[in-house]
């Protein structure tokens, strides 16, 4: 019950000082199982969009987000396990490890996902290039659908230094799904998976 009432305002605190508009360009908010993969700029990304999706598909989407920085206190533990429901990976590969283990199980539950390809934030306005974890969860899971979601404005809310965020208007652009092609090669699908977000920012 505290959980659901902590992510009720969180939301519409999340609503209420960046004016998010959430626009579906490419689909519609349908029920289906999706990995959204958006740019990446500050702590606040994944909260917006997952307090942008409808209420029947925020239940059943879990952002993936580092087991360092959300594990810290008791606060951060709460928040990311609690309201959520989010999906903790080890940015340092452990020998032995599988670090997309966490997201194939979540997968395999029938949970969408939200992620973040560049694997950190950039404070530059050209996107990093993609980490492989994009493709080869495509891979693994071909059925999901594979949805770029462009946010804008957001390096404003969360500017480096600042602790507190700032109001600022903010837009989701939600893009056309893709998925990988036959034959085509790791390098191949990511450079088109950065295309698609790029393509999307620009209005394209």
């Amino acid at each position: 019950m505290l959980a659901k009432i902590c992510s009720a305002l969180l939301i519409g605190f999340a609503k209420a000082l960046t004016g998010a508009r959430c626009v579906w360009k490419g689909c519609h908010p349908e029920p289906k199982q999706r990995i959204y993969y958006a740019n990446h700029s500050s702590h606040a990304d994944f909260v917006l969009i997952w307090a942008a999706l409808p209420p029947k598909l925020r239940q059943q989407t879990r952002p993936v987000a580092a087991s360092d920085y959300w594990s810290r206190t008791k606060l951060h533990r709460f928040m990311i396990h609690q309201m959520f429901r989010g999906v903790l990976v080890d940015r340092v590969r452990k020998e032995g490890s599988n670090p997309l283990e966490p997201m194939l199980n979540a997968l395999g539950q029938g949970d969408s996902l939200i992620i973040f390809p560049e694997g950190t934030r950039n404070r530059e306005e050209e996107l990093l290039p993609f980490k492989s974890g994009l493709y080869n969860l495509a891979i693994a899971y071909p059925d999901v659908e594979i949805v770029p979601v462009w946010l804008d404005n957001l390096k404003r809310v969360m500017p480096k230094g600042h602790v507190i965020p700032l109001p600022v208007l903010c837009t989701l652009t939600v893009g056309e799904p893709i998925q990988v092609e036959e034959n085509e090669t790791r390098h191949e699908f990511l450079d088109r998976a950065r295309a698609s977000l790029i393509a999307l920012g620009k209005g394209e």
